[in-house]
């Protein structure tokens, strides 16, 4: 079974919002077994939401819609739906008793525009939105379905939880989709290519590797469709590590934060960071992870070299002579925060992310990383191009790794 899922909004097209529906809708229906068609996005204009859904319908047996169903003149989804499914919109009296039970739950007093929400196309099955006010319409199209649902995306994930997908799982078959994923450091995506050309050769039908590449790592995804290829899943994901070796960091979907709260948590390790140029990332990118308090104690933000001094207690001597950007310095950073806090491991970094600071001994881009474990330190020296959020990104990655890499 098809799903394509199209997501409607001018602000989508100029920017001014990410589609973020798509990616988690994409991520939720593929677990549950469905096989996504297409994903496209569509301004607020009538044509071009009905073309999309020709063309939708043409190649997909159930297209998901979000966007365009508030109460303000741009949302224009359920008078084009109307039009596409010849139908007129009704008032719907259950629609308008959900709205009335949540404002009265929010406290907040019912007007005209919002009344109009209750206004559905006669040929839909209305489902009741729990989390807002525009309703859910469920269309059928001979043996396709159309499913529109409101594009903020708390509605859209619990319309979809609640009602879509147990919808969905009755009405169709799923087929078991088997990925297993592999992440990949220190090599570069042609020669891991290389390396596996003759893997990918000898891979049998209904078989595929994805190669997904971010800064300074590599994710494989070796995936099939259907429950008949679990048995020689587990074959070519044991062929795949053995050649890998020791390139392979970990087996897993999950990111490189993640991974290190495995590490971390699994040898029952803390950690603290001590971060520069990256003015607290790290510690953003750690704290993404549920339960990362059980390892991660903290950070000291030490951008001004008076910081260093004080908080981190890095020598002034060494800030005049070596320059804050420095081997001597990263190391005292990570040795003293992992002093402060009382942590296992630390991870610090100094670097010049510009676009100024830069000089011919050390541009723009330049990066010392230092990780602590266990009373010893490894510090390495980035060359980082790009501007100055590429620098901050790609410096948290390779601190990142560098950790995973030390604790082994």
């Amino acid at each position: 079974m098809k799903i394509e899922i199209i997501t409607i909004g001018d602000e989508l097209l100029i920017g001014q919002v990410i589609d973020t529906n798509s990616a988690w809708m994409g991520q939720e229906l593929t677990r549950e077994g469905f096989e996504i068609k297409a994903i496209s996005s569509v301004g607020d204009k009538e044509d071009d939401i009905i073309n999309a859904l020709d063309i939708a319908f043409g190649r997909a047996d159930v297209v998901l819609l979000t966007g365009g169903v508030g109460p303000t003149k741009d949302d224009i989804t359920k008078n084009t739906l109307c039009r596409y499914f010849h139908t007129s919109l009704v008032f719907n009296d259950e629609v308008l008793a959900n709205i009335l039970q949540l404002f009265r739950q929010r406290d907040i007093q019912l007007n005209e525009l919002t009344r109009n929400q209750a206004y559905v196309p006669e040929a839909c099955k209305v489902i009741q939105n729990k989390a807002g006010t525009a309703p859910i319409l469920w269309f059928q199209k001979d043996e396709q379905v159309l499913v529109s649902m409101p594009g903020v995306p708390f509605e859209m994930k619990t319309a979809m939880t609640n009602d879509i997908l147990p919808r969905l799982r009755s009405l169709y078959q799923p087929i078991h989709y088997l990925r297993r994923s592999f992440t990949v450091s220190g090599i570069t995506e042609s020669k891991l290519a290389m390396l596996l050309n003759d893997f990918e050769e000898t891979l049998p039908s209904g078989f595929s590797l994805a190669y997904l590449p971010s800064f300074g790592v590599i994710r494989l995804r070796l995936s099939a469709w259907g429950d008949r290829y679990a048995s020689e899943m587990s074959l070519q994901a044991h062929k795949l590590e053995g050649l890998l070796g020791a390139l392979l960091i970990g087996e897993s979907e999950k990111a490189l934060e993640g991974l290190l709260g495995e590490k971390l948590r699994q040898r029952h390790l803390s950690i603290s960071t001590a971060e520069s140029c990256t003015g607290g990332h790290i510690a953003h990118r750690i704290t993404l992870i549920p339960g990362a308090s059980e390892y991660y104690k903290g950070s000291i933000v030490s951008y001004s070299n008076a910081v260093k001094e004080d908080l981190l207690k890095v020598s002034p001597t060494l800030l005049q002579t070596q320059g804050a950007v420095s081997r001597e310095v990263a190391e005292q950073m990570a040795r003293n925060v992992a002093d402060r806090l009382k942590t296992d491991c630390s991870i610090a970094v100094s670097g010049i992310a510009g676009p100024d600071g830069g000089s011919e001994e050390k541009p723009v881009g330049t990066v010392w990383v230092c990780t602590f474990y266990h009373g010893e330190t490894e510090a390495q020296c980035y060359h980082l191009g790009g501007n100055r959020e590429e620098i901050i990104l790609r410096t948290t990655q390779v601190a990142l790794m560098q950790m995973i890499r030390m604790i082994g």
